[in-house]
């Protein structure tokens, strides 16, 4: 396994095409899309409803995953590798029967969400066509679950045998009740109802985006209705996005960093004291 110093020397200065896309804030539509896939798979299912407290803080897990994948986008390698340790340290805790919060394959599994996540939303939202681009984010994005313990050699190599990755993980997958109980209480949370608007445009996006037999593994409504306004609504980001200028829409990078990083920080350290005091 490469260390996790040989990493931030040998591959986080290639983040060029990481970092253009991430940056994009069309791209945090597919957060929810990320999240159910991820949940989906029974083990990851498994950790989530044992090892968190998804019904009081329903979206903790979602924007801890975001800010940590902005650290290893945006950050310095010390930045990387500090976070990446108190996150692997978290990780070590997290067991139970059939999973692990150190299990390459699911490191793999939930980096390959996100992955998957962001590309579709360059290609049908955003309306991208370069192969190139597609295929050199895919590359660099490996490093995410590089710097938590995923072997750089266990992960498809290139972009083809990561969509063939994603078939044939997908196909296998079958929604369980673990899985939809914590979605249900992330998509529709009884302590954030104030946030209605937003959650219920939230819901929406998250059911355009998934595909199909998530969609329907989740139960999600998804009326001819729904559909009409999930396509009018992703179109009019589509060219919301299309029409402004890159130094308007994307936040500064250093910004992004910060704050990422102490968010981390707080998240680690409220999950620490709650252990302690379990």
């Amino acid at each position: 396994m490469t260390a996790p110093s040989e990493i931030t020397t040998d591959r986080l200065g290639e983040r060029d095409v990481l970092r253009s896309l991430a940056a994009e804030p069309l791209v945090g539509l597919a957060a929810g899309r990320a999240l159910l896939m991820q949940l989906a798979h029974p083990a990851v299912a498994r950790g989530v409803a044992e090892h968190s407290d998804f019904a009081d803080r329903p979206l903790a897990r979602l924007f801890g995953t975001l800010d940590f994948l902005l650290v290893v986008t945006f950050g310095t390698p010390e930045q990387v590798a500090r976070i990446a340790a108190k996150v692997r340290g978290i990780h070590t805790t997290v067991r139970g029967e059939g999973y692990s919060g150190n299990d390459p394959d699911l490191q793999m599994w939930v980096n390959a969400t996100l992955i998957d996540s962001a590309l579709h939303v360059y290609e049908q939202v955003m309306r991208g066509d370069d192969p190139g681009l597609a295929e050199a984010y895919y590359r660099q994005s490996r490093v995410v679950a590089e710097v938590l313990g995923c072997p750089l050699e266990s992960q498809p190599p290139d972009l083809a045998a990561f969509r063939a990755y994603m078939a044939d993980t997908l196909a296998a997958l079958e929604v369980a009740d673990t899985a939809r109980e914590v979605a249900a209480a992330v998509l529709w949370p009884r302590r954030l109802r104030i946030l209605f608007p937003a959650l219920a445009v939230f819901r929406l996006v998250t059911a355009a985006l998934l595909p199909d037999e998530l969609r329907d593994g989740y139960g999600l409504p998804w009326t001819p209705a729904r559909r009409r306004a999930a396509g009018a609504l992703l179109r009019t980001a589509g060219l919301t996005y299309r029409l402004t200028p890159g130094w308007l829409r994307r936040p500064p990078e250093p910004l992004l960093v910060r704050l990422a990083a102490y968010r981390v920080d707080r998240t680690l350290s409220a999950r620490r004291a709650r252990r302690r005091t379990a």
